[in-house]
């Protein structure tokens, strides 16, 4: 036999798949062809626990079953141990008579009866990897020319099982990752708020709104001021998707110098620029699969801009630096609190952008259109606050607070209300009965307007149609822009279109002026 060719040969089959049991079925039906050759076994020593683990065992149908883990008898482990701190050897052993009871007893759990055996022990850069057997039915069937032939085998059996290892705990690091990844992200909903306080109330159409579109894949697009809790809704309509297993990953649109932005969404090849030392993957990479919320949408620039459409048109990436096309599954939620119909009538936001992200669009009304949900909301701040402070006595409010709060006018909404709690709270505005004053700074609270008991209660749709239709007629029917209607009724565009369709109120004012 050409040792040069079966060692090529070998080598080719060995290192065809990770997969070190296929490898190896591949690898025995060549050696068949060579040497008697019935079944190939790998296995590596585990001196923690004193177990075999078999990684490849390929044998006849009648022979012993084997597990994937093995228990060494008591008395072949002092054997084992010791021909694994020997030097590595190979060897030739046609017949068992003169073996130790418990040394053919672990024989027979791995071979049958009346067989010879080929082995080798398997080492890479001076440390043990396992053994690797032969095994043909029938006595002395092997010769010295097998020995030999199965020392070549030695180094490239190692270095395959050494890259399976290494593939499996690559693996095994991967699953742990994602399994971290997933609790992490429960654990961050259980920190953000599992139950969404007001969603029975005040924020009952947001949540019959998202629970609309959380099956679906349509982009959605969270409009609402600062502080109302659109992270929170993003991560419940995520959480409500199909997508729920999947990554939900933040970009924070407002945040990232734009410099750095590209290499952020997108990510970036090593030596792309300056300091970029390695490939690092961007947040559409990281967030296929599941959603990525694109906040503060309306901060983006320009040039950003038209990056993302491309995405969301064709659903595919290039890295900084690189020339490959990666093509990402994202579905996106994106917010913002600005007016991204001026902008795009102002020339800031690009028209065909927001045409993609404004297919259903949520508002989120602010806390002071839906005082209802404050008590709540205020004792679930004050129950969480206190458990973080770790406060003993129990805490709540003084009467007549809740009164105080819905007249006031809450710019910060709910997280102007937090910030109150938790100041309160710090301050130690707290009785001995264990009641807590919320009390606002001086001049914050708005008078309460007495009602005019000759003035007519108007049912609400004919009042709200007539404050409109007086908002229209003091911009002299324009829309939106500075000094529109939307603008002066505190409303988004869209909000006041629909309204004006439901009251049937007509403007006859046309597009282009209203611009």
């Amino acid at each position: 036999m050409d040792e040069n060719k079966f060692f090529r040969e070998i080598t080719l089959r060995i290192c065809s798949s990770l997969n070190l049991q296929r490898a190896s079925e591949r690898t025995l039906a060549y050696i068949r062809e060579v040497m008697p050759a019935d079944c190939l076994h790998l296995g590596l020593y585990d001196p923690d626990i004193n177990v075999v683990r078999v990684l490849a065992h390929i044998c006849p149908g009648h022979w012993p079953t084997v597990p994937k883990t093995l228990t060494l008898p008591k008395g072949a482990m002092a054997r084992v141990i010791q021909a694994w701190r020997s030097e590595p050897k190979f060897g030739v052993r046609n017949t068992f008579s003169d073996e130790e009871p418990d040394v053919r007893t672990m024989t027979r759990m791995l071979f049958a009866e009346h067989v010879s055996l080929l082995h080798t022990d398997l080492e890479l850069e001076n440390r043990r990897i396992g053994v690797l057997v032969l095994a043909a039915e029938g006595e002395n069937r092997y010769r010295e020319e097998h020995a030999r032939l199965m020392s070549l085998l030695n180094e490239p059996f190692a270095i395959a099982m050494a890259n399976t290892l290494q593939y499996q705990e690559t693996v095994r690091l991967k699953e742990m990752l994602e399994d971290d990844n997933r609790y992490l992200s429960t654990e961050l909903r259980h920190a953000s708020g599992d139950t969404i306080i007001g969603a029975d109330f005040g924020l009952k159409g947001v949540m019959q709104m998202i629970r609309q579109v959380a099956p679906l894949e349509s982009p959605v697009l969270l409009l609402g001021e600062t502080g109302t809790g659109k992270e929170l809704l993003a991560n419940a309509l995520h959480a409500a998707s199909p997508r729920r297993e999947g990554a939900f990953v933040k970009v924070n649109c407002g945040g990232l110098p734009e410099s750095l932005l590209d290499s952020e969404l997108f990510g970036h090849e090593k030596g792309a620029f300056t300091g970029a030392s390695s490939q690092k993957r961007g947040r559409f990479e990281r967030a296929s699969g599941g959603t990525l919320f694109l906040d503060e949408i309306g901060e983006l620039p320009l040039a950003a801009q038209v990056k993302l459409l491309r995405v969301l048109q064709h659903g595919e990436i290039e890295r900084v630096g690189g020339t490959q096309t990666i093509t990402v599954d994202v579905r996106i939620i994106s917010a913002t609190h600005r007016n991204l119909e001026e902008m795009v009538a102002q020339g800031l936001f690009r028209e065909d952008l927001w045409y993609r992200l404004n297919v259903f669009p949520i508002m989120i009304p602010p806390l002071r259109q839906r005082p209802q949900d404050i008590p709540a909301l205020v004792d679930f701040l004050i129950a969480r606050k206190s458990r973080e402070m770790k406060l003993a006595k129990k805490v709540r409010l003084a009467p007549g607070t809740f009164d105080q709060l819905s007249r006031y006018a809450w710019p910060g909404n709910v997280r102007e209300l937090q910030n109150l709690v938790e100041r309160s709270l710090i301050q130690g505005r707290t009785t001995a009965a264990g009641e807590l004053s919320l009390d606002l700074a001086p001049g914050l609270t708005p008078p309460v307007r007495e009602s005019n008991p000759t003035q007519p209660i108007l049912p609400f749709d004919e009042a709200a149609a007539r404050h409109i239709r007086t908002a229209l007629a003091h911009t002299g029917g324009k829309l939106i822009g500075p000094g529109g209607a939307a603008e002066l009724l505190g409303l988004h565009p869209s909000t006041l279109r629909g309204k004006m369709r439901k009251l049937n109120i007509a403007n006859h004012r046309s597009h282009r002026t209203d611009r």
